[in-house]
């Protein structure tokens, strides 16, 4: 699990950047941090900035990492902007679609830009 996690208080929600490998054991490593940070904080709106190097995930093991993450997020969260630098497929679109069917209300962006805006109109 090699990651690095940055965090960025802004005026309205957390802006977390992860670089590193890319794995289940980061995602789920980088989730964790985050639910916890955005506890500590009080703070559940939120922006991820994935950053991950290396080959994409499957979607078994995509579907897997949202089986995982939503149980463990539902109810937490008021908005997450979702945005992987890397994305190269629709994967993060089915990703998104499951997660949302799971109640957890995130969003997928191709830019951190696109991400800030619709934040900003959540709030």
């Amino acid at each position: 699990m090699a990651y690095a996690l940055q965090v960025t208080q802004e005026p309205t929600y957390l802006h977390f950047v992860v670089t590193g490998q890319n794995s289940k054991e980061t995602i789920l490593g980088y989730v964790e941090e985050i639910n916890q940070e955005c506890a500590a904080r009080k703070c559940f709106r939120v922006l991820i900035e994935e950053r991950l190097d290396g080959p994409r995930l499957s979607i078994m093991d995509v579907f897997e990492l949202v089986q995982n993450v939503t149980c463990k997020a539902r109810g937490l969260y008021k908005a997450i902007a979702y945005v992987d630098v890397n994305s190269v497929s629709n994967t993060m679109k089915f990703a998104e679609d499951a997660c949302v069917n799971r109640s957890l209300p995130i969003a997928v962006f191709p830019t951190v830009s696109d991400a800030e805006k619709w934040l900003k109109s959540k709030e």
